[in-house]
């Protein structure tokens, strides 16, 4: 049985909806995602942690609980606002409904809003805090006060693995995923290519990760400001100077360029959806790409060493970069999907001809 239940925009503006999944209150930073399908995808999408997640495709739910879709153990967001939550799912894969999963996770989905509008506000006003509520205040405009003053700093710590995990492959190219929040596509992408992976933790050092005698490293998505992580940005400069080859994704991106001397900053709204365009500009080709991200690297703070690879097709900004001077390449968006187009699937076939194997380079 569902109860009233409201979200409040650290501008002060209220929007009411029904209250599903976790009947509790929270406050977080408000983004929205565009896309279509992969809504599991989403959840479990440890770049999330932390955030109140606004869909902005209006049914969600309708193929109902697919545990071999998830991209972690379980969702990081702090809340959730959909339009209309089905809570009669159909497909063959289907094991029950979002919302009982959203409720044993202790996550609230607010429904009934209209999302569209919501996103609108979004993306005039940029990303905010906001409060899914189980009932209103009585002061409002001094609860939106309150929220705006609120710091939001979502912690890869809290979503990296627990320790070193070795791959349970005996033979391949031997890569380390260093795990700020990795989704679980990324490995399974390398797997599918013969690699043995081994998975290590935020905290792992230089000399942790080069004692593995790697063949490559793999720098994983996370959440948060990528300038936050002070420790993991000088282990992975000292990790540069081994040369070995490395592909960083997402916040892995965001760090290789830090480590290198360019700068991050916030984008508006950021970019997070399964139909994100990027401009490879070697080739002159468009690719359509599924990101998550509130930050970019700036453009003009790229060190002399790294070349702009990849541009995002709607507003310009950075979305790749290779590294001149080190066998070293970054993307900002997703290659892996899932969910999403695999339109840029080839990003890991050169990761793996840096590391010798017999696939093309491009």
């Amino acid at each position: 049985m569902s109860k009233k239940g409201y979200l409040l925009l650290a501008d002060g503006r209220l929007f009411e909806g029904e209250l599903h999944g976790a009947q509790k209150s929270v406050e977080a930073e408000l983004v929205f995602t565009t896309g279509m399908v992969g809504y599991l995808e989403t959840i479990t999408d440890p770049s999330y942690e932390g955030e109140i997640v606004i869909q902005t495709f209006p049914a969600i739910g309708n193929y109902g609980l697919i545990k071999e879709d998830f991209e972690s153990k379980c969702p990081g967001l702090s809340g959730y606002v959909v339009r209309e939550l089905c809570d009669t799912p159909c497909n063959f894969r289907c094991e029950g409904t979002l919302e009982d999963y959203l409720r044993e996770n202790d996550i609230p989905v607010l429904t009934g809003v209209d999302t569209r509008a919501l996103t609108k506000i979004i993306r005039s006003a940029g990303v905010m805090n906001a409060a899914i509520l189980t009932e209103l205040p009585a002061d409002i405009a001094a609860k939106a006060e309150e929220l705006r003053k609120l710091p939001f700093h979502p912690r890869i710590e809290d979503v990296t693995c627990d320790g070193v995990k070795p791959s349970e492959k005996e033979q391949g190219l031997n890569v380390v995923l260093w795990d700020f929040g990795a989704k679980d596509n990324i490995r399974r992408e390398l797997e599918k290519r013969g690699c043995r992976v081994t998975t290590v933790p935020c905290s792992a050092t230089c000399e942790e990760i080069l004692a593995l005698n790697p063949d490559g490293i793999m720098l994983s998505n996370g959440p948060g400001d990528p300038a936050d992580n002070v420790g993991v940005i000088e282990e992975l400069r000292k990790l540069c100077a081994a040369k070995l080859p490395m592909f960083g994704i997402c916040l892995g991106h965001q760090l290789l360029a830090l480590c290198q001397g360019a700068r991050t900053g916030k984008l508006k709204y950021g970019h997070r959806g399964a139909n994100q365009p990027a401009k490879d500009l070697k080739t002159g080709l468009s690719y359509m790409t599924s990101q998550n991200h509130g930050y970019a690297v700036d453009v003009d703070t790229l060190p002399q060493n790294a070349s702009l690879r990849f541009v995002n097709g709607n507003d310009g900004t950075c979305e790749g970069l290779d590294y001149l001077d080190m066998p070293a390449f970054s993307v900002q968006f997703h290659p892996e999907a899932a969910g999403g187009p695999l339109d840029t699937r080839f990003l890991f076939d050169r990761f793996i001809a840096m590391m010798g194997g017999n696939k093309e380079c491009r």
